[in-house]
């Protein structure tokens, strides 16, 4: 059962709440879809945003047959109407939406203010032959929406089913959604912002340490520990023996995908490959082929926030390179699948290890492609039009490649090559750093043939420290801090 009650005080989220807040003061019907991953908080942010105008609410069953779904669709309407015991279930979901229409009319002519009816992990409910599409939208069509004070929300985890089957429905619920929501992980900021709610104040680094293995995901941010290091809360809902997210990735792909092995596979090519793969590489590495299947285990995971694509400057669209997005799936695959045989306290033994320092550069990249943004505003280009890509060139006849992770091309004749650097102090350009720099712009001058300006700009964790190396080659850095700023 999708429940966050753990969550306490409802935090950021605000145009999201903004828009829940508009539909209870519309003149018209509203039907408002409401999609995002596993443990991002939908059902919490809908509960919160509407609290007493919901007049029905109804939470699909997993794996749940028919009869299942019905009986609680019975227990449901018992509870919504308070009797004393619940109805008989309905024999299937139009009779299930007639039984629904006849407790909500009396109350509709009662009531001076929207009600809203709340269906909760709707693919559940409207598994294949099921019959609840068809039978919703009949109940839409032919009644609900000419109730200006109702308000339904369908909300589910499986991202590219809700949008494929009700967003973008080419059947009975064709244009037929008001408003969606997607409800994405959290930034830096509002993890921060949950984390002291919490009355969890960890500062910055450690927090960044937390997201970089968890990521944003509400949920996962609840079980951390006031009290406790960023490691030590690691260590104990990663590796320790009944930890959080030490199961977790084995249900969270199943819960959200048919044949949700073909999704694991293209994540573990994913996390293999720190610079991603293109779309040829990725589907040839993970076992799938190019057709219309492919394509849609591609949208699906991309949808559901767990990959992302990233275009290459002056590449077609076709080219974009395909990135693992989710900080937990790569911590999961690159350290506790690994370790699960092991005994507790890994983490603590691993910090500062050639193994830690190469996952967490990666991962730092990651947490910064999702705060471009916040980059765009500490660099003082917020209000700037922008393309950002990455770019890479693999040499030839004798000439070095380079590859560059996050270009900011600008439309006043600038760019900006930025490079993503993570350690625990300072960031020190040496001697072998400052060339490898200075290759990457002279060669994208070359390559690219630019004539804007061209500004070497390092994201590091706590700053550039000034020397003879940084001097005259670094024109700008942005720290950690900023990318907190909400």
């Amino acid at each position: 059962m999708a429940t966050n009650s753990w969550m306490g005080n409802l935090v950021g989220r605000l145009p999201e709440r903004r828009t829940l807040a508009e539909t209870l003061t519309s003149p018209d019907a509203e039907l408002v879809v409401v999609y995002g991953r596993r443990r991002v908080g939908k059902t919490f942010l809908v509960r919160e945003g509407y609290r007493d105008a919901i007049a029905f609410e109804l939470v699909g069953t997993y794996d749940g047959d028919l009869p299942t779904q019905l009986r609680a669709f019975a227990t449901a309407l018992g509870v919504a109407s308070r009797a004393p015991a619940p109805p008989a279930p309905p024999t299937d979901w139009h009779q299930a939406f007639t039984q629904l229409t006849a407790f909500l009319a009396p109350r509709l002519k009662r009531r001076k203010t929207k009600q809203v009816i709340f269906f909760d992990e709707v693919p559940w409910l409207a598994s294949r032959r099921s019959g609840f599409l068809s039978a919703f939208g009949h109940f839409w069509n032919s009644w609900a929406s000419r109730q200006p004070r109702l308000i339904v929300v369908l909300c589910g985890s499986a991202a590219s089913w809700m949008l494929h089957k009700l967003v973008r429905d080419r059947g009975g619920l064709h244009n037929r959604v008001t408003r969606r929501l997607r409800v994405e992980p959290f930034g830096l900021a509002e993890a921060a912002a949950l984390l002291r709610d919490r009355g969890v104040d960890l500062g910055g680094y450690q927090t960044a340490e937390l997201y970089m293995a968890m990521g944003g995901i509400p949920h996962y941010l609840a079980q951390v520990r006031a009290g406790e290091s960023a490691a030590q809360n690691i260590d104990r809902l990663c590796f320790a023996r009944d930890g959080f997210l030490r199961t977790e990735f084995g249900s969270l792909y199943a819960s959200l995908f048919e044949r949700a092995e073909r999704h694991e596979a293209v994540v573990r090519v994913l996390a293999r490959h720190r610079r991603g793969r293109s779309r040829t590489d990725l589907l040839t590495a993970a076992g799938l082929g190019s057709g219309g299947a492919a394509t849609k285990v591609l949208d699906e995971l991309e949808e559901s926030g767990f990959i992302t694509q990233l275009p290459r400057l002056g590449r077609a669209r076709r080219d974009a390179t395909y990135w693992l997005a989710d900080e937990y799936s790569l911590f999961y695959l690159t350290w506790i699948e690994p370790q699960r045989a092991t005994a507790d306290s890994v983490w603590l033994r691993k910090q500062g290890t050639p193994a830690w320092r190469a996952w967490s550069g990666l991962a730092f990249e990651a947490m910064c492609l999702k705060h471009v943004p916040a980059i765009k505003r500490a660099l003082g280009i917020a209000g700037v039009e922008t393309v950002t890509a990455s770019w890479e060139h693999r040499g030839g006849d004798g000439g070095d490649g380079a590859q560059i992770d996050l270009v900011i091309d600008r439309a006043d004749r600038s760019t900006n090559l930025c490079e993503m650097k993570f350690s625990e102090a300072e960031f020190v350009v040496d001697k072998a750093c400052a060339r490898d720099l200075a290759h990457k712009r002279d060669t994208f001058r070359a390559v690219t043939g630019t004539r804007k300006a061209l500004f070497v700009t390092l994201v590091t964790a706590h700053g550039v420290r000034a020397n003879e190396h940084s001097r005259g080659l670094v024109a700008q850095d942005v720290t950690l801090a900023d990318l907190f700023e909400a």
